[in-house]
């Protein structure tokens, strides 16, 4: 995820938290409870589910990097095992 659509995300997670307070303050009655309510619960979910991204993509930039380090251990093992072989001489005709 980009650090711009991240930002843009979590901000408009936060512009809903703070639209459901200030409903929560200017608008009465039952219409503002139930706006207070949904915008609040809209936003903190929002925000909630973008850290269960967050931490799901950093897991899966972990699982990668640590694949590349396998595959980079495993080719430099691989050159090495080839290297210690030394060359056979053509054996003496008996």
């Amino acid at each position: 995820m980009a650090p711009r659509s991240r930002l843009w995300a979590f901000g408009t997670a936060g512009v809903l938290v703070l639209a459901g307070g200030l409903c929560a303050a200017l608008v009465e009655g039952v219409t503002g409870e139930v706006l207070t309510i949904v915008l609040i619960s809209g936003g903190l979910a929002a925000a909630l589910l973008l850290v269960f991204l967050e931490i799901g993509l950093g897991e899966e930039r972990d699982l990668d990097a640590e694949e590349r380090r396998r595959r980079l251990r495993d080719l430099q093992s691989l050159q090495l095992r080839r290297r210690r072989r030394l060359p056979q001489r053509p054996r003496r005709p008996r």
